[in-house]
């Protein structure tokens, strides 16, 4: 299956309440065998309505960190999100509406196989690293997960709402460069 084949079938998903308030759903966005992958919590007011992670206030800060390191959306990372769909109000997924939405991630995983996964934010963390992940604490660290490199950073919406943040998070950023270097990942 390719990501546009799973991307059609995700269209039609009711398996949670989350599809009846959506204007759009966001799949995800990226270069399709990208060797970094992005996750985030989920789609916010922007996201819904422009069907694309991480677009707005927040999007245009983590694509000036995605610059810095020479990565992009639009050539050699693929960004998706916990859930498909927006929650209410921008509150956290809850974590019923994580487990319906998890296979969807996962199919896009087996599709893109990345060598690096950047969870942006508590949410993907504590999912998919460690259900007592820290950001504060852990950030930057990377945990091998079956081959496959984790590592947890700041959310940009995080660092918004508290600017002291954004040193770290830029050093989380200069860590993943240091990574790819040191994994000889052609970008």
């Amino acid at each position: 299956m390719t990501l546009d084949e799973l991307e059609m079938k995700c269209k039609g998903c009711t398996n949670c309440e989350l599809c009846q308030g959506r204007t759009n759903l966001v799949f995800g966005i990226g270069k399709k065998d990208a060797d970094i992958m992005l996750i985030g919590e989920g789609p916010g007011e922007n996201e819904d309505l422009q069907g694309e992670p991480f677009v707005g206030r927040s999007g245009q800060l983590l694509d000036k960190f995605l610059d810095s390191i020479d990565l992009s959306r639009n050539k050699n990372v693929y960004i998706a999100n916990m859930v498909k769909c927006r929650p209410p109000k921008n509150r956290d997924p809850k974590p019923e509406e994580q487990e319906q939405c998890i296979k969807w991630l996962r199919e896009q995983f087996k599709i893109i196989r990345p060598k690096i996964v950047i969870c942006v934010g508590r949410i993907s963390a504590q999912r998919l690293i460690d259900k007592d992940f820290r950001v504060t604490k852990q950030h930057g660290e990377f945990i091998d997960k079956n081959g496959t490199l984790f590592m947890g950073t700041f959310h940009p919406a995080a660092i918004l709402r508290n600017p002291n943040n954004k040193e770290l998070a830029f050093s989380d950023w200069l860590k993943v460069r240091d990574k790819i270097n040191e994994l000889g990942i052609q970008i």
